[in-house]
């Protein structure tokens, strides 16, 4: 039988990834690195590869599997010129966040899954919060690189 919880993170997390896809569609390149309010604020090349390294990582802790190597503080910096390869970003990641979201096995949604933090802290997180948290935490970001290009193609 298939897991419903597995069921509806899976058609969230398409649907964000596609609205991913329809934010750099189009797009010149010189709006990937806009940042709408100054340096404070994130660009779409930022969004687009802080939420997909993101999301790889908590699926892959709800779903207990090895962690990727990943360094979140470059994500922040991350730059681009070119929505292709943005968009290849996309696909790539979003195919690995697939695969670890595609099983038959029944999970355990109370097990405790390691992190271990760059500080090299250890904290454990329930699959069920992972997985929650990995699929809201893209679809915020999701909206924002959306809020962010509407921003760009309404700028004076």
């Amino acid at each position: 039988m298939t897991d419903p919880v597995l069921t509806a993170a899976r058609k969230v997390a398409i649907d964000a990834f596609d609205e991913l896809r329809r934010v750099i569609d189009g797009i010149p390149a010189d709006a990937l690195d806009w940042r709408p309010a100054g340096p404070e604020t994130n660009s779409i090349a930022v969004l687009v590869t802080h939420s997909m390294n993101s999301t790889r990582l908590w699926l892959r802790v709800a779903a207990g599997l090895p962690l990727p190597a990943r360094d979140r503080n470059a994500e922040f910096g991350a730059k681009s010129n070119d929505p292709a390869a943005l968009l290849r970003l996309i696909d790539d990641l979003a195919a690995d966040c697939m695969a670890s979201l595609d099983t038959t096995e029944p999970i355990d949604w109370g097990a405790l899954h390691p992190w271990k933090r760059a500080s090299g802290e250890v904290v454990e997180f329930t699959a069920a919060y992972a997985l929650i948290h990995g699929v809201e935490h893209l679809r915020g970001h999701t909206d924002q690189a959306s809020l962010t290009r509407h921003l760009w193609e309404g700028r004076g």
